[in-house]
């Protein structure tokens, strides 16, 4: 029997599974086809960490870690929802909510004194961050808006703001003393084991990773962010927002960065709040309230200080005596200082180009952005958007072409698989890279504060994606640009690369090119409103800023995109889209038992994962239900059966109810395998029958608090009982 494995992921898309994969199980069942699942959540990763711990009824496998040794089987088809990608403050929530339930967990070590700690520590590291995505990458990703909602897009084009000459808005970042301008590159000339040493200025010697194993050919990084740099560049942007009178805000990815980002999240608090931690830093210290972790988690721990309240009105009263902040929830005065991860530049920096450059104030009204990226890596790419729309104007879903995106991120490559070689620097010195004979490979004078981060790419993903490339270059017969700037360090090197592997495709009559990242982005925006499409062909973090960016203008939205992640094994990864885990949305069914996620994505990676099952191994049968399913999307998105955005329309829920109506009446009347016909046919019959009073039991439900039982670990049967409470729907299922 063919096997799907279907994860089981966190928060919208965990409630959202608990609706549509009833349907999915069902109907693959019909194909010979069995979906299987696998709880890759944040809380299901913690609990696999800690199985001494726990009871046998507690215990669970660690299904990232199989999963993992399956992404290198050639049979493997996996389909991966967005997962939480935990900063520090989720880590600790969901802790929390676990201890709660019984669950006999240590609380995360706000330091490291004893080996419980150190054990305690490493540990949660494994769970934090891009715990995720460097496992099951095995491939490199092919990311692209289907056809069906490029067409749906231009018929029914989405809101765009309007930008005028006058905009003041526009991007800082430091372009010196930055992890650019820092950079060194080597290519490994033979396997090797490197370690990562810290010098201190009287000579110590602080091993930092004792262990680095790199392949032939690999490309190994290194760079760091100057500390002293870095206030200086977020103190003079500070003052930048007063004078212009524009919003401030900072777009970071504390996130996948799970170490780098949220110390210079820090750095930007406790500039923008100097005079308070110059005052009543050692008193914040003292109780634990790190500027790392926000302003929401500083507020929140003021309560038990005996002057809390006297530090509180010192942060409000700085608020106020500075430039206007950006808000996440201006209502309740969440702004974008409180969470690190609330605000993540490549969903934060699309959203505020596609309302015409703003973002929310303090007091509810858009308004013109300051937009500090401090690292300069990539800032270019937005600062170009934000000037063509500033002299074209905004773009015109109706007509403008598209940006498919080809990106290298196998096996953890480049930035996203810094995590473990990342350093905040405790003393003045050197950090230096060696080889196992004893040679520096590379080093950095480093002093207090830097933060410093070596990375790697190993050749085999490199070689992959440049094939990828060329590859699709010819499928969709659309030029292919890699987006690499020959005045840094890493790309200099893939740039060799290219030149050395590009020969051994046949790219006659293709054109491929070689641009900058901020030169690639003015090519393809001229092309964008030509009605033209161009392949970015990138590394991992411009292929996860790209693949939000462009589809978000585009489309509307990043969860609507085909994700293939081709293995490099010959298995199958399937994405459902670049949308996040959408939070909000989950406060929202809490509320009001009303989830507005949308599973587009989830029905076109379905439709691929079929399709992979269809030639692998040969099952004729999941080629129908490919070809069906894609049918029914169209269908579904002519028909407009998204979730609508207000409580009486119908939600999540009603949407999977007529994907599945479309689905059963396709292959009803499908002609290629007339059993199959057959056996949906009473389906799609009952469903026709039965759509008013389903749609009517969809609906009454809306309007009340739902109880799910937790956020991080919700009760089965509670969400199950939310999500599926048509029984109508639920009925006309089971017969099947």
């Amino acid at each position: 029997m063919s096997k799907i494995i279907y994860t089981h992921t966190d928060e919208a898309p965990l409630l959202a599974t608990y609706s549509f994969l009833p349907i999915v199980s069902a109907y693959a069942a019909k194909a010979g086809v069995d979906v299987e699942t696998r709880d890759i959540s944040l809380a299901g990763r913690i609990i696999a960490q800690f199985p001494e711990r726990l009871t046998d009824e507690q215990r669970q496998p660690d299904a990232l870690a199989e999963l993992g040794e399956m992404a290198h089987d050639p049979s493997a088809n996996i389909i991966k929802l967005p997962n939480i990608s935990a900063s520090l403050p989720q880590l600790k929530a969901a802790i929390a909510e676990l201890q709660g339930l019984g669950y006999d967990l240590p609380d995360f070590p706000e330091s490291v004194g004893t080996d419980a700690e150190k054990d305690a520590r490493e540990r949660y590291g494994r769970v934090m961050g891009s715990a995720v995505n460097p496992v099951l990458r095995q491939g490199n990703s092919d990311r692209r808006a289907p056809a069906s909602v490029k067409n749906y897009a231009k018929a029914h084009p989405h809101r765009m703001g309007a930008w005028t000459p006058e905009s003041k808005t526009n991007v800082a970042t430091m372009g010196h003393d930055d992890f650019f301008s820092n950079e060194k590159s080597a290519v490994m000339e033979a396997d090797d084991t490197l370690r990562i040493e810290h010098v201190a200025a009287d000579g110590t010697v602080t091993v930092l990773k004792e262990s680095l194993p790199v392949l032939a050919g690999e490309v190994v990084d290194a760079t760091f962010i100057d500390g002293a740099a870095l206030d200086t560049f977020l103190l003079e942007s500070i003052e930048r927002a007063k004078a212009e009178g524009v919003l401030f805000s900072v777009h970071l990815k504390a996130t996948m960065m799970k170490v780098s980002d949220p110390i210079i999240f820090g750095h930007v608090v406790r500039a923008f709040f100097k005079p308070v931690f110059e005052k009543y830093g050692q008193d914040l210290a003292a109780a634990g309230l790190s500027a790392n972790d926000g302003l929401g988690g500083i507020f929140a721990g003021l309560e038990s200080l005996p002057n809390g309240a006297e530090i509180r009105a010192a942060f409000d009263a700085a608020l106020a005596d500075g430039p206007k902040m950006a808000m996440v929830n201006s209502d309740k005065g969440i702004t974008n200082l409180h969470v690190p991860s609330d605000v993540i530049v490549d969903a934060s920096m699309p959203a505020m180009i596609r309302i015409g450059g703003h973002m929310w104030g303090p007091d509810g009204e858009e308004a013109d952005t300051l937009a500090v990226i401090p690292d300069s890596s990539y800032a270019g790419v937005y600062q170009t958007v934000i000037d063509d729309c500033r002299a074209n104007g905004a773009l015109d879903p109706a007509t403008m072409g598209s940006v498919p995106n080809v990106g290298l991120m196998a096996q953890a490559a480049e930035e996203y698989g810094s995590h473990d070689k990342t350093f905040e620097i405790a003393a003045d010195g050197t950090v230096r890279i060696v080889n196992g004979a004893g040679d520096v490979v590379m080093e950095h004078a480093v002093r207090v504060g830097d933060v410093w981060r070596a990375c790697q790419t190993k050749d085999a993903p490199i070689r992959d994606w440049i094939k990828l490339a060329v590859t699709r270059a010819r499928a969709s017969k659309t030029p292919a640009v890699f987006w690499l700037n020959s005045r840094r360090a890493h790309d200099a090197n893939l740039i060799k690369k290219i030149e050395q592997y590009l020969p051994e495709h046949d790219t006659e009559g293709l054109e491929i090119l070689i641009m900058d990242p901020a030169e690639a982005t003015a090519y393809s925006l001229a092309r964008i409103r030509q009605g033209l499409d161009t392949i970015s062909v990138t590394g991992n973090v411009l292929r996860d800023y790209n693949t939000d960016l462009f589809p978000i203008l585009e489309v509307g939205t990043s969860a609507k995109m085909l994700s293939i992640v081709p293995l490099m094994n010959g298995g199958g990864l399937f994405e459902t889209g670049a949308g996040g885990s959408a939070p909000k949305h989950v406060q929202q069914l809490v509320e009001e038992d009303y989830l507005r996620w949308d599973s587009l994505g989830e029905f076109f990676a379905l439709a691929a994962s079929f399709e992979h099952l269809a030639s692998s191994e040969g099952n004729a049968r999941a080629q129908v239900l490919a070809d069906t399913l894609d049918r029914a999307t169209g269908t579904f998105l002519g028909e407009d059966r998204s979730p609508g955005r207000k409580l009486g329309t119908i939600d999540n829920r009603g949407s999977h109810f007529y994907l599945a109506l479309y689905w059963a009446q396709e292959l009803a009347t499908q002609s290629d395998d007339v059993e199959l016909a057959a056996t949906f046919k009473p389906l799609a019959e009952s469903l026709v029958a039965g759509e008013e009073a389903i749609v009517a039991e969809l609906l009454e439900v809306q309007g009340k608090p739902a109880d799910i039982g937790g956020y991080y670990r919700p009760d089965e049967a509670k969400v199950n009982a939310v999500m599926r409470p048509s029984r109508t729907f639920n009925e006309a299922l089971a017969s099947l």
